[in-house]
């Protein structure tokens, strides 16, 4: 497997396992610059939740903070993400590899189906529905007498 930066990688996919971050992401990619106000004003958080999720997205390396007097702009830094589409880009080639293995597989067999033939060991009795056996009584026993 191609050798990849697990601590960089790690911090990307924990970064964008939230749905917040991601559209805090999404936000950025459709307008760039956004302030710290513009980007909290459509979720139903507080502004200091938002400061903490940009936290972890400036960790990961996927935004950019700059501050202009009290006024902090943010701006999307997608290269960490470059890095994760690799990482699946690899395992998307796996799957598709060993998928197309087995399609190719089954198609290999339901050309070539085998031939339905008597099998050439008749069954055996006892894989025929068993029958309880019959009882056998027995004569009864000698009485005692006192």
């Amino acid at each position: 497997m191609v050798n990849y930066q697990t601590a960089t990688l790690d911090r990307t996919f924990a970064a964008l396992a939230d749905p917040t971050r991601r559209a805090l992401l999404a936000r950025l990619d459709e307008e760039d610059g956004l302030t710290v106000s513009e980007l909290a004003r459509p979720f139903p958080v507080s502004l200091p939740a938002i400061m903490k999720h940009l936290d972890v997205l400036s960790d990961a390396g996927l935004i950019a903070r700059s501050k202009t007097g009290r006024t902090v702009t943010c701006r999307l830094e997608a290269a960490p993400m470059e890095q994760a589409m690799n990482w699946l880009a690899h395992y998307r080639r796996y799957w598709t590899e060993q998928l197309d293995r087995l399609a190719a597989f089954l198609e290999d067999e339901s050309c070539n189906p085998t031939p339905a033939s008597p099998s050439p060991n008749p069954p055996s009795p006892s894989s025929a529905a068993s029958r309880p056996r019959p009882r056998s009584s027995s004569r009864p026993g000698r009485s005692r007498k006192k």
